[in-house]
């Protein structure tokens, strides 16, 4: 598979999937898989479940079979959160273990987790182990609303090129929508739906396929990057 100047495929770019509250990585497997298998076709995806079993009723219940998991558990107010830092420890792990990693893909608390990340591993502050999360795909997700994580994961605009869905009907849109400005360039994906993974009509499809081709472009250059290096390092 060639891309644009001629330049050919290195790899796949290699994602790793954070799924929805009290879900799991296996349904997250089955969302993702509305989408056309030639998007899902370029895409190396790795599916983790999170570290805490569901510790109430699952939205999903009846829809898709358990075990369901968490990420993390938060008070009413969304603002303060409990086995965040664990949370993030088990990720850093399984990214030493399972990676490296160009990005992340998350859903639902899966992407309100991913479209923090990039902020916090710039400050220094979490994932100083694994490589700089460079692509991000936000689907129904929003900021992280605890004042002690907001001031580490949005204090600077992110050169992380990132992909945003957002859903007309989804009760997280608004919070979705000021994600978004934290990033310098943003592509945006508008659907008619709620909170979900939607499926992709032929102006997603075409946003979706040229945002897996900068990234695409961009391993391109990295890999020319780093052979220009060694080849420049080398004893004449």
């Amino acid at each position: 598979m060639g891309s644009e100047g001629g330049a050919s495929i290195v790899r796949k770019p290699r994602f790793l999937c954070l799924h929805g509250f009290r879900t799991s990585g296996e349904i997250m497997k089955i969302q993702l898989n509305k989408w056309p298998k030639s998007v899902i076709d370029r895409l190396d995806l790795v599916f983790l479940d999170a570290p805490f079993p569901c510790q109430g009723k699952s939205d999903v219940d009846g829809i898709f079979d358990p075990p369901y998991y968490e990420w993390f558990q938060f008070n009413k107010e969304f603002t303060e959160y409990t086995n965040f830092e664990k949370c993030l420890e088990f990720l850093e792990d399984r990214m030493i273990k399972l990676g490296p990693f160009d990005g992340l893909i998350g859903f639902s608390q899966g992407a309100i987790l991913s479209g923090g990340l990039p902020g916090m591993q710039a400050k220094g502050v979490a994932f100083q182990k694994v490589p700089k999360i460079k692509f991000i795909i936000i689907i129904g997700g929003a900021m992280l609303k605890s004042t002690k994580l907001i001031e580490n994961a949005y204090s600077s605009s992110l050169d992380t090129l990132s992909l945003h869905f957002l859903g007309e009907t989804d009760f997280l849109k608004p919070y979705g929508t000021e994600l978004i400005n934290f990033f310098k360039n943003p592509v945006v994906v508008h659907h008619p739906k709620g909170h979900t993974v939607p499926r992709l009509d032929d102006k997603s499809l075409e946003k979706v396929t040229g945002f897996i081709e900068t990234i695409e472009q961009h391993l391109v250059s990295e890999e020319d990057k780093k052979n220009g290096e060694e080849t420049n390092s080398k004893p004449k």
